[in-house]
Order: C-alpha cells, then structure tokens, then sequence
C-alpha cells in the first residue's frame, strides 16, 4: 500500500516507499542503459506511445546538462513533470531537498515507485499538471521546475505554470528545437509562445540534444532552455491582460500590417490603433513579428493607460 500524505485538502500526493512499510532496497540501475530501461519496462508490460510524446531519455550527456542547467543546491524545492520511468527525477533526488513528480500516465507510474522508492524527498502526484497549481503543492515557497516536457503539451505547460498565483523562479526544459529557438527568438522571428515566455523571465538554450538520445527516437532533435525568471513584473495585472490582448489580436493575421491586425480584432477604431501607434513610434505598416518585447510593452501600458482615463 502506497503513503498517501495530504499536502492541502485539494491535493493529495504520494510517498515514493515502493508500496511497503519495510525501507526498499535501492534501484541501482542506469537508466540511461538502453538495454536496463527496456528489461524495466518490459517487466510492467509497458510499450510507449509516440503519439502522446513518450520518448525517454536515455543520454547521459543530455540528463547531466539539464541537471547542470538548474544550478541546484540541497535546498532547492523542483517540480518535475512527466517523470516516466524516473531517469530525471533520480538525479534530482541527489541534489535537491524535495522533488514533487508529476505523472499523467497511470501504466508507467508503478516504474516510477519502483525506481523512486529509496528516495524520501520524492513525492509523486499522478494527476494532469494542467489540473494542478503549484501554489497547492509549495505554497508560497520558491521551486525551480525541471523536466523533460511532452512534446504536444510544452505550450500549454509553461504558460500554465508562468501565469500560475506561484510561478517557478527558474524553469529548465527539454523541448522540440523548434520550439526552443521560437522562446529565444527577437525581433523578426517573434512569435505568441516567445513574448509569452519573455514577458515573465529570459529565456536562453543551453545546448542542443540529438533525436538519439531518446528511446523510441522522435522525428526531430531537442534542446535545453533555461528561463529565468524577471526580479519584478514587468506589467502590472491589468496591463498584463491588456498585453496579452493586444498580442493575440496581433498575431490573429500576422501577414497582415499591425494598424489593421490590432483594429480588426480588438474591434476598436482606426482612429484610437493609430494614436497608441504613433505614442509607441511604432509604424502602423510593420508586422506584429517585428515588434519588440519593449514595444508591445509600451503598447500595452499606453492602452491601459487610456482604458483607465476612462477614454
């Protein structure tokens, strides 16, 4: 029987002790070891699914540069989501003070106990990170999150947890190399998910990772980013809000020049587009991948500005 222990009463996570009462001998398996994890996995009857984006690590190289990318110290408190069979979360497990492993897939959760169960600080919630906020699991303490995230999900999962009442202070992620040059990416290359991203913390890549390094192997190779999180707000709340509407009416009809984007889709005159344009020094004919972080900021401040005038 697993140790249910109640972290709030909306949330309830579980003790990785393996399902006894008497300590576990410990997993001395690599799981980097290609032909470990597969014995692993063949033991609990699993196959993985590619199209849920069930591709595991199996590069050493890659697992220490993600753990090296967090900078964690014995203190340090991690969210880890999709921890699958547990290659991440063990490494987590030595080095920081608590690790909470979030785990969607009920068939791969048994692997996790078994290969967790000699680690204490691990604790494990088997439930959809979209339905979990984090200030259930930490309260008002600062976490890092570290993890290998699904590929159909990273959107989701970062601006989940970016906009959540207790956003992690520094987040390190494995995703798609699409996907992680569109986060860094500036001026004539912007995007939805980069100011989505930049506007709560600066994003870098640490280095690229091979399709290889991931048993089954996906379709495209992968790399590391590490966002860190800005000392301030850069908006206040309604500003924010207001930013994130003026984003999405922009890049609704990105081909099309920003006056008519904006108009369009805020359902606002011309008229009232053109002067927030013209205070930003922003021309009315550019398109909203052009625009910098700073100008969209500036857009947002001056249109809240006038919401709040009561104009």
């Amino acid at each position: 029987m697993t140790d249910d222990r109640e972290k709030t009463p909306a949330l309830t996570t579980v003790a990785s002790d393996g399902g006894a009462n008497s300590p576990q001998p410990p997993f001395d398996g690599d799981l980097t070891d290609l032909g470990t994890l597969k014995r692993l996995l063949a033991r609990h009857g699993i196959s993985l699914n590619k199209g849920l984006g069930q591709h595991l690590l199996i590069s050493r190289k890659a697992l220490n540069a993600v753990v090296g990318a967090a900078d964690l110290t014995p203190d340090d408190r991690v969210l880890e989501v999709g921890a699958g069979p547990g290659v991440l979360t063990r490494e987590l497990a030595l080095q920081a003070r608590r690790i909470v492993a979030v785990e969607l897939d009920r068939a791969i959760l048994p692997v996790l106990r078994e290969t967790t169960a000699d680690l204490p600080n691990v604790e494990i919630i088997p439930r959809n990170l979209l339905e979990v906020q984090p200030e259930e699991v930490f309260g008002a303490e600062p976490y890092k999150l570290v993890a290998n995230l699904p590929y159909y999900i990273t959107s989701l999962i970062l601006r989940h947890l970016l906009e959540s009442a207790n956003a992690p202070r520094v987040l390190v992620v494995m995703v798609q190399r699409e996907v992680a040059e569109r986060l860094v990416a500036g001026p004539g290359e912007m995007s939805l998910l980069a100011l989505s991203v930049q506007i709560y913390g600066t994003p870098r890549i640490i280095t690229y990772v091979p399709a290889t390094a991931f048993f089954p192997s996906p379709q495209v190779d992968s790399a590391v980013v590490r966002v860190d999180l800005h000392p301030a707000p850069l908006l206040d709340a309604d500003t924010t809000e207001q930013f994130f509407a003026l984003i999405h009416a922009g890049f609704a009809e990105k081909r099309k020049q920003i006056h008519n984007s904006l108009a369009r889709h805020l359902d606002m005159s011309r008229e009232t587009i053109s002067r927030w344009l013209a205070e930003c020094e922003i021309d009315p004919m550019r398109r909203a991948q052009t625009l910098s972080l700073e100008e969209w900021l500036r857009l947002a401040r001056i249109a809240q500005a006038e919401a709040n005038s009561g104009e």
